[in-house]
């Protein structure tokens, strides 16, 4: 087990540093942010001075080697903007974000696998297959295009619900978070309503297939035999035995979640780590660009490391594979 956990820990770090390597090099080879943060009306010599003090004026190999280093000892640089440390500004928006994402993760569950169960235990039915279509519907529509729709229909016409921001904060340890409140929930209701589509039609379908793969298996014939209602079979037996690969798939899921609530973040004007990068990208905040992407990066490969060595101490066999591999 402990050279399996090295080797992984190994590939992990070498998976980090190639996407440093890669991130670096392809937003610092876009544009010129002097050219965005000067004057329009500065000379060369004004221009050549921010270009000094951003630290642009040396050649990219010295900027990639001191990134590096200063990457090492946990500065990931300043914003050219904001003038304050890249990794402060991400980690101010970052609690919005997660919020966001555990609230569509938490709405993706207790839509699709009430769903999915129907229209496993009811395959053939209208029901059933009116919920696989919506299924499909929800893999194929594009997220801003949702987005946009929810606030047509219920912040437009309607009136319920507010059409973008944040809302009024709560502090729970130290973090602000806006779902202790009803004006919070409101606001935060139609972009995790948004973001939780994608993943919930997922779900309907690893919870479909579970379902129907474990009415099948001999202990709920067996139960059946013994005269146990069909909701103790479906809530005990049933449910108990789909949620694992649910729950497997969904921790990976939340990763993407948080990586990709850029464009929902964007439609609703809500203020997390997603906004932050449309707005530096429009700027050529390159600090800030690279020091979102790195935590991404981050996030996805500790996630992945993390169920690998689950996976290497419950089944000794992935363990054994990877030996032979």
């Amino acid at each position: 087990m402990l050279a399996y956990f090295i080797r992984r820990v190994g590939q992990a770090l070498l998976t980090v540093a190639v996407m440093a390597t890669i991130v670096f090099l392809s937003i610092y080879a876009v544009g010129n942010p002097v050219d965005i943060l000067a004057n329009p009306n500065a000379d060369a010599k004004e221009m050549a001075e921010i270009a000094a003090r951003l630290g642009l004026d040396r050649p990219l190999h010295e900027q990639f080697g001191l990134f590096v280093w200063n990457a090492l000892h946990g500065d990931l640089g300043r914003s050219f903007v904001f003038n304050e440390p890249a990794l402060k500004l991400i980690a101010q928006r970052m609690p919005a974000t997660l919020e966001l994402a555990l609230v569509a993760l938490l709405l993706s569950i207790f839509i699709g696998i009430p769903l999915g169960v129907w229209a496993g235990l009811r395959p053939e039915s209208i029901s059933g297959r009116s919920i696989m279509t919506g299924s499909i519907l929800g893999f194929s529509l594009p997220n801003f295009w949702i987005g946009l729709m929810l606030i047509l229909l219920f912040a437009v016409e309607l009136r319920w619900l507010p059409s973008g921001g944040r809302g009024p904060t709560t502090t729970v340890l130290g973090l602000p978070v806006t779902f202790l409140t009803w004006e919070g929930l409101r606001h935060l209701m139609l972009p995790a309503l948004t973001l939780a589509l994608y993943k919930a039609s997922l779900v309907v379908r690893l919870a479909r297939a579970g379902t129907r793969e474990a009415m099948l298996q001999d202990y709920v014939r067996f139960a059946r035999a013994k005269g146990i209602s069909p909701t103790r079979i479906v809530l005990v037996h049933v449910l108990k035995n789909i949620m694992i690969p649910v729950v497997t798939v969904l921790g990976l899921e939340l990763g993407s979640m948080i990586a990709f609530a850029v464009v929902t973040e964007t439609v609703f004007a809500y203020p997390g780590m997603g906004k932050l990068l449309i707005d530096s990208i429009g700027r050529l905040d390159r600090p800030v660009i690279v020091a979102y992407l790195m935590m991404v990066v981050v996030v996805f490969v500790v996630i992945n490391l993390v169920v690998d060595l689950i996976y290497a101490a419950l089944d000794p066999r992935v363990r054994l594979t990877e030996v032979e591999a």
